[in-house]
């Protein structure tokens, strides 16, 4: 049976400005290597004593290690080019949205492509996790991106085709990558993997983004199967070992911006009842993710973290409204089934949202506080 955590957050934070400056350094071939990774273990023993501090459920290492969330695909496999064709990133919205435009260009977010067939020359996360496995103070996760959130991206017609005839054959390649990741980290002994898949609502919530894959041919019905078929073999080797699984699902969050908006209606009832995981962390901190109503379809036996307290705002949620959220959840599902997280990291990228290393402490403790006083 999967372990009850009912205080814990998505996985990235804020970057310590060291951290930051000494990836910049070492891009620019400044620092070795083994001068970024101590400087990397020294921020995630900051980063560690926070998550004590504040008395958080489950640990993680704030992403440090990573460019940007979705970053373990393209640091652990050859095939992955530069496209210059590619658009301009410009999808997002928000008080953030310039700054996160900037910071998706840094990234080339939409300016990959698979160009080769993929040769993997490393585990994904298996630097990551070593470390939380000898210096994590109790249980603590690993961050997996979901194939689809970059495979839809990355497969470029007159390209990618060459090496792969359909996209399905593409995520076939990717789910391989993710279901070997997971196996090691079973094996390891790893006590919580969390999956990041965002089509869901990215793509499939979004009622203008779904207009608009009819117009182009495409038809969400499909996507979400195919996405939820990708998912659960990603994630097959889990099942059934006593290691909580959980997905997690947003509107995009890149410097305080995001993507997309439209509750979770249209995925609901296939999703919530095929997705083969423990925990869902579904986004609800703003009315974009529409109300708790879809949780009607939700199995008994699954958890729900409500994405309650925004990390894209340093506005200070009260308690009170918290609490009253839950209440509404429970409708829905049962107030045992419920936990309390923010709505996403706090650095899906690596320069972080519009937020000061006191208001991400200022937030955590406030999810461990609403925590206490919802389920004691």
């Amino acid at each position: 049976m999967a372990a009850v955590y009912r205080a814990e957050h998505i996985g990235s934070l804020l970057r310590p400005t060291e951290l930051l400056e000494a990836r910049d350094s070492h891009q620019r071939g400044k620092k070795t290597s083994e001068e970024l990774r101590e400087i990397e273990d020294e921020s995630i023993f900051k980063a560690l004593e926070l998550q004590r501090q504040v008395g958080v459920s489950v640990y993680s290492d704030g992403e440090y290690r990573r460019a940007w969330f979705a970053g373990a695909f393209e640091e652990s496999a050859e095939g992955i080019i530069t496209d210059i064709d590619g658009p301009v990133d410009s999808r997002w919205q928000g008080q953030g949205r310039d700054h996160a435009i900037a910071t998706a260009a840094d990234l080339s977010l939409t300016k990959r492509a698979v160009g080769a067939r993929l040769k993997q020359v490393r585990r994904l996360t298996a630097h990551e996790s070593s470390f939380l496995r000898e210096h994590a103070p109790g249980p603590f996760k690993v961050t997996l991106p979901g194939v689809m959130t970059r495979a839809i991206v990355w497969y470029k017609p007159g390209l990618t085709d060459g090496f792969y005839p359909t996209r399905s054959d593409l995520v076939q390649d990717m789910v391989g990558m993710v279901q070997r990741e997971v196996t090691a980290l079973v094996s390891e002994g790893v006590s919580y993997i969390q999956l990041d898949s965002l089509d869901y609502v990215i793509r499939l919530a979004d009622p203008g983004t779904r207009n608009r894959m009819k117009q182009a041919g495409e038809d969400p019905e499909k996507e979400l199967e195919a996405t939820i078929a990708a998912d659960n073999a990603s994630l097959n080797s889990a099942r059934g070992t006593g290691v909580t699984v959980a997905l997690h699902m947003c509107r995009g969050n890149n410097r305080s911006a995001w993507i997309a908006e439209g509750g979770y209606e249209f995925a609901a009832e296939k999703a919530f009842n095929t997705l083969q995981v423990d925990r869902f962390l579904l986004e609800y901190d703003t009315e974009r993710a529409g109300g708790f109503e879809p949780l009607r379809f939700m199995p008994k036996d699954k958890t729900v973290v409500l994405g309650l307290i925004s990390t894209k705002d340093p506005t200070l949620e009260s308690v009170d409204q918290m609490l009253q959220r839950i209440d509404e959840a429970s409708k829905y599902v049962s107030i045992d089934n419920l936990a309390i997280s923010p709505q996403c990291g706090f650095a899906s990228t690596s320069p972080g949202n519009l937020l000061s290393w006191d208001d991400q402490k200022k937030k955590l403790e406030l999810v461990v506080e609403v925590a206490r006083k919802a389920w004691g």
